[in-house]
């Protein structure tokens, strides 16, 4: 008698950790992923000055501007729980940004201004926390997911509505291409 009441406390003990355990991994997969919106919100706050910063030296490149515009309203107005689509917006910021900081090489004065030179130093630290951000967040997600697909975890995951998280990942695959140089 004292045996099984003895296995069924020790049961219990385990399936409380468990359930433990997927809610602190739960909660770290949100921790990392506010990080990462936090990162992206900076950058998208930072875009309209370096934006009006360039149309004062580059006016008639309005399709740059304008789709680098369109691409931060954009990526604004996903969801924050939607991680696919919002990497995958995020990578087209990211390209339309740097179509945005090549067209500054054909403007000397435009590269010369110390506030465009001061935004571009500022995007290039946010994109580096950014990247930061979304190894972190890749991590906590891939720990989540290990516990919600692993035994005897995944019974547990099952029961109380745990679920996979999507990592913020690379979908355009023309990113992922090792570019070409010339000498």
């Amino acid at each position: 008698m004292y045996i099984l009441l003895g296995i069924i406390v020790v049961v219990g003990l385990y399936l409380v950790f468990l359930y433990n355990s997927l809610v602190k991994s739960r909660q770290m997969a949100e921790e990392a992923w506010s990080g990462i919106d936090v990162q992206l919100k900076r950058r998208a706050d930072l875009i309209p000055n370096l934006i009006e910063t360039v149309k004062g030296y580059a006016a008639h490149e309005k399709s740059t501007l304008e789709e680098v515009i369109s691409l931060r309203n954009q990526a604004q107005s996903i969801p924050s729980g939607d991680v696919a689509a919002r990497a995958q917006t995020e990578g087209l910021l990211s390209q339309a940004l740097g179509k945005l900081f090549a067209l500054a090489e054909a403007y000397p004065d435009l590269k010369a201004n110390q506030n465009f030179s001061e935004l571009q130093a500022s995007l290039e630290t946010i994109e580096s926390e950014i990247q930061m951000s979304r190894r972190y967040y890749n991590g906590a997600a891939r720990d989540l997911n290990v516990k919600v697909e692993s035994f005897p975890s995944n019974l547990v995951a099952g029961q109380f509505g745990f679920s996979q998280r999507e990592y913020f990942e690379i979908t355009d695959e023309a990113d992922r291409a090792v570019p070409a140089v010339k000498f």
